[in-house]
């Protein structure tokens, strides 16, 4: 048996080995290593494949969420809604560019951010809500859109974790991820489901204007060559990682369906048993697996990662410690916020090996220690 990994990102590139060689040679030939022809090639194509109108490439996910909160001329003091329950990124930008998180409860089975509790968090300091796309599957955004139209405020997706996922309204449309709020962001760190050989992020909209703002943003605030119109940062995704990215983005939907596979398994392993309960499904969202996270009552969870790690079965816990109780947001005097549902999540969440390339018998290593150490 291979060796498990949290993400074979090794195995993966072998299959496609010849095609990102090539394509990273190409680069190497034409010297054109930042904003060259593989970038706004790969720019375009994930338009193409999102349905969205503009995709702005950027250095990192953390970068694509602070250049849209820029775009949006927020100012100091001005509140952004998000989950506690999410990593660091989205909300540390927040707090960076002196705007105030206010942090809100996550529904208990997907994860993600709950609409009732964006409602009741709502102030006249309101200006926007992050929500974000956790493990792989969409936050309820036909509700939250309908918040945001109703109180005149933007959105920002965090969709790091979701690329290539489908949101499906109450109608029957299909929309993906990233591309139904005013602004999406997402990042291409090697880990994501669409991941380069090294830092990369990227930003979506459909609005022309918000376009062009962030485009200027992300490129020290330039209109044009030596004419800075905002202030702006230097964030850019280079031209070989841009190159990897658009023969990867060729094997998204591929990629996807082989963590869902690999999800089924675990399912049906772990079906019914008291301990543990599965990834829900929500109606209104596919599913892309970034994490396969389980929720377990009873166990001990430090334990079970400790003697996986002797089996050598790799685990994690996303996420331990909530943004309302880290020490970095103590000047918003939010550790005394009550989100019960949070809390309860941080103490018995785990996240199992998921990946493109786990294998039948992996996943039955995978799922008969679990069990084991659960029924002893």
């Amino acid at each position: 048996m291979r060796p498990i990994q949290m993400v074979d990102t090794k195995t993966q590139y072998h299959k496609i080995k010849p095609a990102v060689d090539q394509a990273v040679m190409e680069v190497m030939e034409s010297t054109a290593f930042i904003n060259g022809k593989a970038v706004q090639d790969f720019a375009a194509d994930l338009s193409s494949y999102l349905g969205v109108k503009h995709t702005i490439p950027c250095a990192n996910g953390t970068d694509a969420l602070q250049i849209a909160m820029m775009a949006l001329g927020l100012q100091p003091g001005d509140e952004i809604i998000t989950p506690s329950f999410t990593y660091i990124a989205t909300t540390e930008v927040i707090a960076l560019l002196r705007l105030t998180p206010v942090f809100v409860e996550v529904d208990p089975k997907t994860f993600c951010i709950d609409p009732a509790a964006i409602e009741k968090a709502i102030t006249p300091r309101t200006k926007a809500i992050v929500p974000v796309h956790l493990y792989g599957q969409a936050a309820p955004m036909e509700q939250i859109m309908e918040i945001a139209e109703k109180h005149g405020l933007y959105v920002i997706e965090d969709n790091a974790q979701a690329i290539g996922c489908e949101y499906i309204f109450e109608n029957g449309t299909r929309q993906k991820t990233g591309t139904i709020g005013h602004i999406g962001a997402t990042s291409f760190y090697p880990s994501k489901n669409l991941g380069a050989f090294g830092d990369g992020g990227a930003i979506f909209t459909n609005d022309d204007e918000l376009a062009a703002r962030m485009k200027m943003i992300a490129n020290h605030g330039q209109s044009r060559q030596y004419y800075h119109d905002v202030v702006g940062c230097n964030s850019r995704l280079d031209s070989i990682q841009a190159a990897i990215l658009g023969i990867k983005l060729k094997h998204l939907d591929e990629y996807a369906s082989a963590r869902q596979q690999a999800a089924a398994y675990y399912d049906q392993a772990f079906a019914g048993h008291p301990a543990i309960t599965t990834p829900a499904l929500a109606a209104y969202s596919s599913h892309v697996y970034h994490q396969y996270t389980i929720l377990m009552e009873g166990v001990d969870r430090e334990g079970l990662k400790k003697y996986l790690a002797e089996k050598g079965i790799p685990a994690m816990i996303y996420y331990p410690v909530p943004g309302h109780r880290q020490k970095m947001f103590e000047q918003f005097n939010v550790a005394s916020l009550d989100l019960p549902v949070t809390d309860w999540l941080t103490q018995r969440v785990i996240s199992l090996p998921i990946h493109t390339e786990l294998d039948e018998e992996q996943l039955a290593y995978i799922t008969s220690h679990i069990l084991a150490y659960i029924n002893q």
